[in-house]
């Protein structure tokens, strides 16, 4: 099959016989990719179904309006798109042929020298698909803008509610999932209550307002420090966010969650639920696995070799959240998180350019510069190899 450059009429002669990259995914690790290899002696074609980046740490603030569309969605064509050996392409890659090296996306099939899959992840519901529709995710623009949505509707219902209790189930949010996106997202849903129904509600009071958040966990934040974990607690409390830990969500249905623990089934009913409990990795997982044998974890993440490869075919390399990288230390699989995703992209892409030359680069390390999570206005808890901060001073540091 011929290979062209789609967006280059015509095509510089030298840059006809430059091997081909494509990546992709316009996520962290594949924008640090391109970064890389702007302006270097390779092709590079940057395809995403979405023609921005988005900034996922920030997506919350979305929901409580805190922060517009426009401050975390980036065009990639500004971010990378000038460089002049970097496409970009939209579309959706469905399907991958390893043996003939091509992606199919938009109706054709593209060749490549090199593949990067840098497709991110997803919410999983471990099984309950049917809860998806009542309780959105937080991973996309449209989740946060539903989520917003959604809440401003049951104040604006609960304005018009002469009924107590009726009035109490709109004002109330149940958040599932207390790792750092559900902690950041009651946080955030608290203070937009709060502040709604301050200034813009004459019928609503602020102390009705009610933000619940559940998992089967017995602290929030269970994979950073216990202190910080304590602090994030006490902050969420005197915020006015319920803490239900140690319980297991049996069930959602329309404005109800079953609950389950020690001591039997709990009832809580909102009108508004959300979820942050799960994450699965992109399907292309699943389907390079089935195209080439090689191994997924339980959440659907290929298992990669130091190179970030695919066992069999070193031409194409996985990095971020679709990768399960255990080539560490400890034998531990990196975090699914922004820092390990942007240090694969850079060290995949040096890895290419050396090759090309003949050369051979340090393997890969990743350095741990430490986790964050922001829980409030102007707090905020950072543990950094070490030293735990919180606070209005974790705050500054994120």
């Amino acid at each position: 099959m011929e290979r062209f450059f789609l967006e280059l009429d015509p095509p510089e002669a030298e840059m006809g016989s430059w091997p081909h990259v494509v990546v992709v995914g316009g996520g962290f690790a594949g924008l640090k990719v391109c970064h890389t290899l702007a302006r270097q002696p390779v092709r590079v074609t940057l395809i995403d179904k979405r023609n921005f980046n988005l900034f996922q740490p920030l997506l919350y603030q979305v929901a409580s309006g805190l922060v517009s569309e426009a401050g975390v969605a980036s065009p990639l064509r500004q971010m990378v798109g000038n460089a002049p050996n970097i496409q970009i392409l939209l579309g959706e890659v469905v399907d991958i042929d390893p043996e003939a090296r091509q992606v199919v996306f938009n109706g054709q099939h593209y060749g490549y020298d090199q593949l990067i899959l840098a497709t991110g992840s997803g919410s999983t519901y471990f099984g309950r698909e049917d809860w998806r529709p009542l309780a959105p995710p937080m991973k996309i623009l449209e989740h946060a803008d539903e989520i917003r949505r959604r809440l401003l509707m049951a104040l604006e219902e609960a304005e018009q509610t002469r009924n107590p209790q009726q009035r109490a189930f709109l004002q109330t949010v149940v958040v599932v999932g207390a790792g750092p996106a559900g902690c950041e997202l009651a946080g955030s849903l608290i203070e937009l209550m709060h502040r709604a129904v301050q200034r813009d509600f004459k019928q609503l009071r602020q102390q009705d307002c009610r933000v619940i958040l559940v998992d089967l966990v017995d602290r929030v934040l269970p994979t950073m420090a216990a202190p910080l974990a304590a602090a994030a607690a006490e902050h969420l409390r005197r915020a006015g966010v319920e803490l239900r830990l140690g319980l297991k969500v049996e069930s959602i249905a329309p404005g109800r969650v079953c609950l389950r623990g020690s001591e039997g089934e709990q009832q809580l009913e909102a009108a508004t639920i959300c979820w942050t409990a799960g994450v699965r990795a992109s399907r292309l997982g699943r389907l390079l696995s089935e195209r080439t044998g090689c191994p997924v974890d339980r959440g659907g993440r290929l298992v990669v070799e130091a190179d970030f490869s695919i066992p069999g075919h070193p031409e194409i390399r996985a990095l971020g959240d679709l990768c399960c990288y255990a080539h560490t230390a400890d034998g531990r699989p990196l975090p699914g998180m922004a820092g390990p995703a942007v240090q694969m992209g850079g060290w995949v892409a040096r890895d290419i350019l050396a090759r090309l030359q003949g050369q051979t680069i340090a393997p890969f390390r990743w350095l741990d510069f430490g986790s964050m999570a922001v829980i409030g206005p102007w707090y905020a808890v950072a543990d950094l190899r070490g030293l735990h901060l919180t606070g209005l001073v974790g705050w500054v540091v994120w």
